[in-house]
């Protein structure tokens, strides 16, 4: 293929490239031969706790199932237990799992919250993903500064206004410790000067 394109395959640069774009290839797609309970290691674990639980800004990359072209961007997720939650930690490997597949973004924001559906039976689970998607920036509309919006609510976010606005509110507020975090680091660096 690379002599197709006018390139000489045995040059320097070029003669690992095969097993260079081989190993990133089975990195990228290592979702497929993940197993959803050994990621989640029995982190599941019995509580008392009836709010919302939210983890946000989850950076995830993938390779878009038409083009194999990367799209990447940020994913919140958000559940509310019935008495059961997950292990903090394993919200983002779970991410990472449906991201490490050839996707669409629908289909990716709507695995996430099936498993945990599946998992732990809250009273409601709601995803939203942002992404940035290279097969419509870098070629086809070639619009560089659209982003796409997928959702997934299930239980009390889909039937209740109320909550599902409140975790939408949460997901666009900066995160207090690093708003918190700026200003006395600016501090200290004036008082360096």
């Amino acid at each position: 293929m690379l002599a197709e394109l006018g390139e000489d395959p045995d040059r320097e640069g070029l003669k690992r490239t095969p097993l260079r774009v081989e190993k990133a290839m089975r990195f990228l797609t290592s979702g497929y031969q993940a197993d959803i309970d050994t990621v989640l290691n029995d982190a599941l674990f019995t509580v008392d706790y009836n709010e919302m639980v939210i983890v946000k800004d989850i950076d995830f990359y993938s390779l878009c199932e038409h083009h194999l072209l990367p799209f990447f961007g940020k994913c919140h997720v958000a559940y509310i237990p019935r008495n059961r939650v997950i292990g903090l930690s394993k919200i983002p490997r779970l991410v990472d799992v449906f991201a490490r597949r050839l996707q669409i973004q629908e289909r990716m924001t709507n695995q996430i919250a099936q498993t945990i559906l599946e998992k732990i039976e809250p009273r409601g689970v709601a995803v939203v993903c942002e992404g940035t998607h290279l097969c419509m920036s870098m070629r086809g509309v070639e619009k560089q500064n659209s982003l796409a919006v997928t959702s997934a609510m299930f239980g009390v976010f889909r039937d209740n206004a109320r909550t599902r606005m409140e975790f939408l509110e949460l997901i666009k507020q900066r995160s207090a410790a690093a708003t918190a975090a700026l200003p006395s680091a600016m501090g200290l660096a004036c008082a360096n000067d």
